[in-house]
């Protein structure tokens, strides 16, 4: 019987996409079919946006190369709307000489990261969370920039130390090999209880699949 594929599962999906990593991967990753992952993705940004992307990210061999590709869309959009007014103005104003301020398109890194992450004593979590850990029962800790829905952070993030957490069982399952096993986590108030401890080991980030959340 085929799967559906779930909400948290689209916004995952279509993060991994956008973010430069072809359809096949990801069909390996969530183990649906690319068929069933290229009609997700049509239905999500449509079928002109699809095509956009995917011969965007055909040469794209690493997420530096997505990131800068989404600043310059986001640059190009500013200065088509600034040489739109410039426009304008001339036509109303032919008499007037109007000086347009220059823009900073610097990235402050900084500003993005505290938009990026959730404090965790400002998020609700559920009741039951799942987790993975290796066969002693210890955490399985990854470098944020092992989750490449988060790589348009700055390297100083990327290099922070998480844990992951699970909404769903199934999903737990899935990320989880022959070495790992998958624990419940019954009640999400022990991570405020314990996130000292966590800071203290050098894990300063929560991922789950849809939030950052910072401890």
């Amino acid at each position: 019987m085929s799967r559906k594929v779930n909400e948290s599962q689209k916004k995952e999906i279509l993060n991994l996409f956008i973010n430069g990593t072809n359809i096949k991967e990801i069909s390996k990753i969530y183990n649906f079919t690319v068929p069933t992952i290229t009609r997700q993705l049509k239905i999500l940004v449509g079928n002109e946006e699809f095509n956009n992307l995917k011969k965007s990210n055909i040469d794209a061999s690493n997420s530096n190369k997505n990131k800068l590709k989404s600043n310059s869309l986001k640059i190009n959009n500013e200065i088509n709307n600034l040489d739109q007014i410039t426009e304008e103005k001339k036509s109303n104003q032919d008499s007037f000489f109007v000086e347009l301020t220059p823009i900073d398109y610097e990235i402050d890194n900084t500003k993005q990261k505290d938009l990026s992450s959730i404090e965790l004593s400002e998020i609700n979590l559920p009741k039951v969370v799942y987790m993975i850990v290796n066969q002693k029962i210890e955490l399985e800790t990854k470098l944020l920039k092992e989750y490449p829905e988060w790589q348009f952070l700055s390297q100083e993030d990327l290099n922070r130390n998480t844990i992951k957490i699970y909404f769903d069982l199934k999903s737990a399952k899935n990320d989880c090999n022959k070495e790992q096993k998958v624990i419940k986590v019954p009640n999400t108030n022990v991570f405020k209880i314990v996130s000292p401890i966590l800071v203290s080991r050098g894990i300063s980030r929560i991922v789950s699949s849809d939030q950052l959340i910072a401890l």
